[in-house]
């Protein structure tokens, strides 16, 4: 069974109780049913594979980049509840916090921002690359 197997019956009972025109829900299933057979499903069913093997990968640097990266981005976020609660106590303390982060990220010189988004770049095209070349 595929990926697709595996979608296309909760898709379909999700378009039932999302779609309230009869005609413009069988329409909307009859698409399902032809991006079924498509090249489109195809490549996102690639994709997803290459995605599960990157997460099983032996080699730590692959298997973990994308999730520290957005280890790194779910503490920033949960960083809001602590504040939240210092400013209903101490709001000038909370003022204070948040004035030297954005002084401590305004600090970082553009070049740094840039060498990072070009290398996160550059990692992402080398691998979709390395990836494309291997099929």
């Amino acid at each position: 069974m595929t990926l697709l197997d595996t979608l296309i019956g909760p898709l379909a009972a999700l378009i039932d109780k999302i779609v309230p025109d009869p005609k413009a829900r069988e329409a909307a299933k009859l698409e399902l049913l032809r991006l079924e057979g498509s090249q489109e499903l195809e490549r996102l069913t690639a994709q997803m594979a290459a995605v599960v093997t990157e997460a099983g990968s032996p080699d730590p640097w692959t298997s973990r980049a994308r999730p520290s990266f957005l280890y790194v981005m779910y503490v920033l976020l949960l960083w809001s509840i602590p504040m939240g609660i210092i400013a209903a106590i101490r709001p000038a303390t909370a003022e204070a916090i948040a004035r030297g982060m954005n002084a401590y990220l305004t600090g970082i010189p553009e070049p740094l921002y840039a060498l990072f988004g070009t290398g996160y770049l550059g990692y992402t095209v080398a691998r979709e690359w390395g990836k494309a070349k291997a099929r």
